[in-house]
């Protein structure tokens, strides 16, 4: 049996963290985050959100189940790198196809196998997100300094528009399921399968566009509503995104947006968003509805947040706005609403394809609002203002 090849994370602050070549050689840089998921690393990969940076499982175990063709949520794996402690041996699951391995070997994605994850976790949650690389086969044995240099010469993530390296190149259209109700534009910002799917489940047809689409040209399909989507990059860089968004609360066209989707609903309300320490990754994060006082386990992977006051109704240039969504573990902003216009968004990811599952219902309710809005827009502004936001008890 050979000997495996060794590979190295290297972090900005100097930390090392040793352990074997997996997936495909050489090296790869990116901002070194940790996700918490036990589970759906598949749909971790294929998250565009993910792309620049290099995730680090802290569940030890990745890879039991192999690689299908049915969970992937974009059309490759979009880290930047991979690191895990133990990735299975063999992959176990009457739907896959592939091992792990073979998909990061298949799109390019150098990983690190091996390494103390648990230390490389607590060290980031101590200093916070920062540049990394990972070196791996011949490129393990680049002398530190040289490694280091190389790590440091990259940009951060702070500042970063990334929206269009993940976009879609052209538009395309899903079909509603069931009874049509309308139709909805996603500005795709790094889009995931299951929300389009959720989307055209309650009866829209969904409309994705890229991300550099124009006023005119997202009128032109003539949207019943607007969806921003998730994505990677610093909503700060993104001000025609910002501009867009303005245009469509102006016509009073109902929105909905989800995480960068919500920084970007933020910022276009004129709130401020800065960078978390460390960010929130994985599926296990406490969200409380303040309005209703439910607590929702939700999904995150966000590195940025909205810089919003909790607990009181802010005048802005569209008109009353609040927050209503807060994380309990450090309150962070997790959700806002406009009080006099249909729209809203929140935090985190409703469409957790491995769960948790508590937050569904923001789909229903957005739904809802398009159907208020088509049949009488003061319905449509009382339901967006008494709304329950999340379905979890």
């Amino acid at each position: 049996m050979p000997m495996p090849e060794p590979a190295v994370l290297v972090l900005e602050d100097g930390r090392r963290f040793p352990g074997r070549a997996w997936g495909a050689r050489g090296r790869t840089f990116g901002e070194a985050v940790f996700a918490t998921g036990m589970t759906g690393y598949q749909e971790t990969l294929t998250d565009p959100s993910y792309a620049g940076q290099i995730v680090i499982q802290t569940a030890p175990h990745i890879g039991n189940t192999g690689m299908n063709d049915e969970d992937p949520e974009s059309r490759r794996i979009w880290v930047a790198g991979y690191a895990a402690h133990a990735p299975s041996r063999i992959a176990s699951n009457q739907r896959s196809v592939r091992t792990l391995e073979d998909d990061l070997e298949q799109d390019g994605i150098v990983g690190i196998a091996g390494l103390d994850t648990r230390a490389a976790t607590r060290h980031l949650r101590d200093k916070g997100a920062m540049r990394s690389g990972i070196f791996s086969g011949a490129d393990a044995a680049l002398d530190p300094e040289e490694q280091l240099a190389l790590v440091r010469a990259r940009p951060a993530m702070a500042g970063l528009n990334l929206s269009a390296e993940v976009t879609t190149p052209r538009i395309y259209t899903v079909a509603a399921r069931g009874e049509r109700i309308g139709s909805v534009v996603i500005l795709d910002l790094g889009i995931k399968a299951a929300t389009i799917a959720a989307l055209a489940d309650r009866g829209l047809d969904v409309h994705v566009v890229p991300e550099s689409t124009t006023v005119e040209e997202l009128y032109a399909l003539e949207p019943s509503a607007v969806f921003y989507s998730n994505g990677p990059g610093d909503p700060e860089a993104s001000e025609h995104h910002i501009g867009l968004l303005r245009e469509v609360l102006r016509r009073r066209t109902p929105f909905f947006g989800i995480c960068f989707g919500n920084q970007l609903l933020g910022r276009a309300l004129g709130f401020p968003t800065y960078k978390l320490k460390f960010g929130h990754r994985g599926i296990n994060q406490p969200v409380v509805d303040l309005r209703s006082g439910r607590v929702g386990i939700t999904a995150h992977n966000h590195g940025f947040a909205v810089d919003a006051p909790i607990g009181r109704v802010v005048e802005t240039p569209f008109g009353r706005a609040e927050v209503t969504h807060v994380d309990l573990n450090d309150d962070v902003v997790e959700g806002l609403a406009c009080l006099d216009l249909p729209a809203f968004s929140v935090q985190y990811h409703p469409e957790a394809a491995a769960g948790p599952h508590d937050a569904e219902t923001l789909f229903d309710r957005f739904r809802d609002m398009v159907i208020a809005e088509r049949d009488g827009g003061e319905a449509a502004a009382i339901a967006v203002e008494t709304a329950p936001t999340n379905g979890a008890s």
